[in-house]
């Protein structure tokens, strides 16, 4: 089916869950949970601000601090409590996404990947599927198709993975572009707002894919680095790729995190248990209303996870 039929008919059926009998249950239910929402890059403006004016208007925007305290001292946050996140750290929260921020006094953080901080290297997983869309192979991978490759990347131990990249590069007929990324006096413009700045590993790897000691280089390295860069230990971090590990659990609670933040496309609770799982929901800049209507009351979660989405 063509890429435009598929939109058309994702589209629809979004716009039929958003007209379910079941919306007002899952609106009321949601009232009492925290939506942590869980972007990237801001590759929609005018969507991303319709979307930042309505939490404004219907929502109680918190900043990661009030979810820290909520979780550490067991005192809900108030009703209909939405956190924004970026993870990646991609320019575009500071181009696109904190004006609006800004405007609309809504607090944020944002998780950065600290090899890449004032580089022009492009993201991993973006360079992959540039590399295998232009001819580049690899023992490990299935064949041609890009997003079958970066999913069999994230799968493999990270070992491998890099072996994986390496003989990409190596195989392409061309290098992926550059990608100008954030630098150090950008990290401090996105505080000086008032977002928080987070941990969100040294080059993003997927943490369950790595052997002991890559792991902790991973967690200490960029802690290290964020420190010395802004000059206080960062509290917060969002595992890559969503995929949590008891392993770095222990690892940040040790360095002292107060929230970690997964990728499950979840509601949590307004006074988290566990704060180094909190739940996040998925969204885009160009997620449409509907899409966008039934992430906040949760019914669109459910229907994912009832259809085996992860």
């Amino acid at each position: 089916m063509p890429t435009t039929d598929r939109a058309a008919r994702r589209r629809g059926v979004d716009a039929l869950l958003r007209r379910s009998p079941l919306q007002p249950v899952f609106r009321a239910r949601a009232a009492r949970r925290l939506a942590v929402l869980a972007y990237h890059g801001v590759d929609d403006p005018a969507a991303f601000r319709a979307q930042m004016e309505r939490l404004a208007r219907t929502a109680r925007p918190v900043g990661v601090d009030e979810v820290a305290r909520a979780a550490e001292h067991r005192r809900p946050l108030p009703d209909r409590s939405v956190l924004v996140t970026f993870d990646d750290g991609d320019r575009t929260v500071l181009t696109e996404a904190l004006p609006v921020l800004a405007r609309l006094g809504i607090p944020a953080a944002a998780y950065v990947i600290t090899d890449l901080i004032g580089g022009d290297q492009p993201y991993w997983w973006a360079e992959a599927a540039h590399l295998v869309a232009h001819g580049g192979r690899a023992g490990a991978l299935p064949g041609p198709d890009p997003a079958a490759a970066v999913r069999r990347l994230k799968a493999l131990p990270d070992a491998q993975r890099q072996h994986a990249l390496a003989e990409l590069r190596a195989t392409a007929a061309r290098p992926a572009p550059r990608q100008r990324q954030l630098s150090r006096d950008d990290l401090h413009t996105l505080a000086d707002a008032g977002l928080a700045i987070g941990n969100h590993t040294a080059s993003h790897p997927c943490l369950d894919r790595c052997e002991d000691a890559d792991l902790d280089a991973q967690l200490v390295g960029a802690h290290d680095r964020l420190t010395q860069w802004m000059g206080s230990p960062p509290t917060s971090f969002a595992y890559p790729n969503g995929n949590y590990d008891p392993r770095a659990d222990r690892v940040l609670r040790t360095l002292g995190y107060r929230t970690g933040f997964l990728f499950d496309h979840r509601h949590a609770e307004l006074a988290p248990a566990h704060r180094l799982r909190i739940s996040r929901l998925r969204v885009n800049s160009h997620t449409g209303r509907d899409r966008f209507d039934t992430i906040l009351s949760g019914l669109h979660p459910a229907v994912h996870r009832l259809r085996g989405g992860r």
